[in-house]
């Protein structure tokens, strides 16, 4: 998300960490970099013109140019200004007691809006809220099969009318059907068309009339750039909307979007869309995404997404047996598997802080395949084994790698690996927050030292086979970059 965008970023910042002293003529050339990343990102000219105002203003005081690290003041000043420009944000949705909630969602065909409508329900449905949805897309064929494929998915009620030509109508049923079954929030999932049109303004803007939603949001596809903010400051005339839920942001390398939408339409962003299944639609945090775009981490992300993975029965059961010292391969199977869906790894990675130049170490690697490799290695032990992996000598370690079909080496680098993590969990387990703290910082210098942990061997993806010179190019890369991770521990 945003490679390129954090990545023209750190560019200025570094080109700054190398002088010996910071003038105003250094710093205005950083600045220029700062800006040019983001004109190149594709954000709104207007938009980078009165960031880059805030922030020279800040950036050249002598508060900045004076202090010990002026680089990373500017830095916080970057992640102060970014913050401005996103938020503030309320991504909660005010639930009517004893009444439902109507939320409408509006947009152009193609920006995910009957799928936001299924990731919006399941959110709901977490949050102990009761959703129920209404087919009111007439225009699209597939819409109406669609929603209902999501509500199955998801154990949520779709009410639609097959045949019906008049989306106010299925609309105000809809509602009806919602209140009679005690539902919580209904949500409209509304008719787009391949771009804005009178016909299209006048349908949803004649639905809001007459159903009153209280919340209106627009969907809009992240990876389109200045195209989502024309098409935001249209809807929002049209209809006054309460915000904005951007879509495919997994896919988007730059973040014009983003960063424009609600400078220019004062339309706060309430929800992103962060992948395709259903569970990735998170609650916009504008510090959170700053962190991220400047590599600077999002510690909540990450424990929300530990949350989504391991439910509260599961977690206490966990926490008791690591305090009292009884975690064991088993146990380290369970969490493995947890985290063993696709692209998840790469993406808590991405999220923790300080972990930029490792996740770039990974990249083109493949982790979930590594992990499934983990799982087989622990799956061909015996019981014994995996409670007492002590007992593992040559002959077992041998018998175990023919079952998994690995090379011994691996299974030794995993059963390494454990007696690495297993310690440093079973302090957080017992402690507060500070050791919860102080294991994250272990676990990022032990994957510093040996982004590996231990010479697990990390499969590449597939493509041409490598010559001897590049390889050794490569081989160089990395023991640069665990050079520049080992410097950044001191």
């Amino acid at each position: 998300m945003f490679e390129s965008l954090s990545e023209g970023l750190q560019s200025a910042f570094k080109t700054l960490r190398g002088k010996g002293k910071l003038t105003e003529a250094n710093m205005r050339q950083g600045l220029e970099m700062v800006e040019q990343a983001l004109l190149e990102a594709d954000v709104s000219y207007s938009v980078v013109q009165d960031f880059m105002q805030r922030v020279s203003e800040k950036a050249l005081g002598q508060k900045v140019l004076g202090s010990l690290k002026p680089h990373e003041e500017l830095v916080r000043i970057v992640h102060e200004e970014l913050i401005n420009i996103l938020g503030p944000v309320d991504a909660t949705i005010p639930v009517r007691k004893g009444d439902v909630t109507k939320i409408m969602l509006c947009g152009l065909q193609g920006s995910g809006k009957t799928t936001t409508c299924g990731k919006l329900a399941l959110l709901l449905k977490q949050q102990k809220v009761q959703p129920f949805l209404v087919a009111a897309d007439l225009q699209r064929p597939a819409a109406i099969e669609q929603l209902h494929t999501l509500g199955k998915q998801i154990d949520v009620p779709v009410y639609s009318e097959p045949g019906e030509t008049d989306p106010v109508k299925v609309c105000q049923n809809g509602v009806a059907q919602a209140k009679a079954q005690h539902a919580d929030v209904v949500i409209l999932d509304t008719a787009g068309r391949l771009a804005i049109d009178e016909e299209l303004m006048q349908q949803l803007k004649e639905i809001d009339r007459r159903v009153h939603p209280d919340q209106v949001y627009l969907v809009v596809d992240g990876m389109t750039g200045q195209d989502a903010v024309n098409s935001a400051d249209a809807f929002n005339k049209a209809l006054e909307l309460d915000g904005a839920i951007l879509t495919k942001l997994d896919g988007d390398a730059r973040g014009g979007a983003l960063l424009s939408v609600k400078h220019v339409t004062q339309v706060p962003i309430k929800f992103i869309g962060t992948g395709e299944h259903l569970d990735a639609l998170e609650p916009f945090r504008p510090e959170g995404m700053a962190g991220r775009i400047l590599e600077l981490g999002d510690i909540v992300a990450v424990a929300q997404e530990a949350h989504r993975m391991i439910d509260e029965k599961e977690r206490e059961k966990l926490e008791s047996r690591l305090a009292s010292g009884q975690f064991t391969l088993e146990d380290f199977r369970g969490l493995l598997e947890k985290v063993a869906k696709p692209g998840l790894m790469q993406k808590m990675i991405g999220l923790m802080p300080g972990m930029g130049d490792l996740k770039q170490m990974l990249q083109g690697a493949d982790a979930d395949g590594e992990i499934r490799t983990m799982l087989g290695i622990i799956d061909s032990m015996t019981k014994e084994e995996r409670r007492n992996p002590k007992i593992i000598d040559a002959p077992r370690r041998n018998r175990i790698a023919r079952g998994a079909g690995v090379a011994p080496s691996m299974v030794s680098g995993l059963v390494k690996q454990f007696q690495v993590i297993g310690p440093m969990m079973q302090m957080a387990a017992g402690g507060g927050m500070r050791d919860r703290m102080a294991m994250m910082q272990q676990m990022q210098q032990a994957m510093a030292a040996d982004p590996s942990m231990s010479s697990m061997k990390v499969k590449k993806g597939t493509g041409k086979r490598l010559s001897p010179k590049e390889r050794e190019k490569m081989r160089k890369e990395r023991e640069k970059m665990l050079r520049k991770l080992k410097r950044k521990k001191k």
